[in-house]
Order: structure tokens, then sequence, then C-alpha cells
């Protein structure tokens, strides 16, 4: 008999966390942004989007969101592997939805388990990952 431990999935209470925090910290920052929260499984939980961020600041958020969460690693530790002849070279295409491998994607872990991911658009990608990160770790 095997017992399993029950992770508890990505709230929209957790989802207002996150994008809190990452605006907070594009704020801080002088930046403006929108941020994107998926769950597990894909689904938009929360959105955001500055009035004064760029229309296609929200897309961006989306995508890397969404390659974070397709990959389970942050979007900034994927850039070298979509160069030509890197392991994702050809994986864009392979997928129903492009995926961006541009700093500010992170997945969201719960107990070591993938619950979820934030993108953040808008900034500078280091910039972006660092709002991301930051409200990961707000989340802890």
């Amino acid at each position: 008999m095997s017992t399993t431990t029950a992770v508890a999935p990505l709230t929209t209470q957790d989802a207002d966390v996150l994008v809190t925090a990452a605006r907070r910290a594009a704020e801080a920052t002088g930046v403006t942004v929108s941020v994107t929260v998926l769950d597990a499984g894909g689904h938009l939980l929360a959105f955001r989007r500055d009035d004064r961020a760029v229309l296609i600041s929200g897309e961006t958020s989306t995508r890397k969101a969404y390659t974070a969460l397709q990959l389970n690693a942050p979007t900034a530790d994927l850039v070298d592997a979509v160069q030509p002849g890197g392991p994702f070279h050809t994986l864009p295409t392979a997928l129903d939805r492009p995926l961006l491998f541009i700093a500010g994607g992170v997945p969201v872990h719960r107990d070591g388990r993938l619950i979820g991911a934030i993108g953040v658009g808008g900034g500078a990608p280091e910039q972006d990952h660092s709002c991301a990160t930051t409200a990961v770790e707000a989340l802890a």
C-alpha cells in the first residue's frame, strides 16, 4: 500500500500575493509591468497590467509564465538552450503555444512540487526576472 502526500494547489489568494509582490518590486525599480500567474494546469489565475505598461507586455508575461511552467525552470536559465545547436532550439514550434525564452518567467513550487508559474513582462529582462523571483520568495 502506497501513501501519497497531497500538495496544496496554487490558489487565487496565492496568486494575489504573487501579483502584489511582483508589482511592488517593479515599482521599487521604477518599471511598469504586466504580471501573469498560472496554475499547474496552465490556467490563468491572475493577471495585472499596469496602465502605463506597453500592451504587448501582457502577452509577454503570459508566455513567460507558460514557458516556466512547461519546462519547470526559470526562463532566465533557458536562454542558452534555444541558441542554434541548443537542446531546445526547435522546441517552440513543437508545442501548441509558442514559448518565450526571455528572463521573467519563474515556476512556483510547494513541497518540492510544481504548482504553477509567474511571468513578468514590461521591464528589461533582468528587472522582470528580479520581480518574478521576489514574488515567488514572498509566497514562501
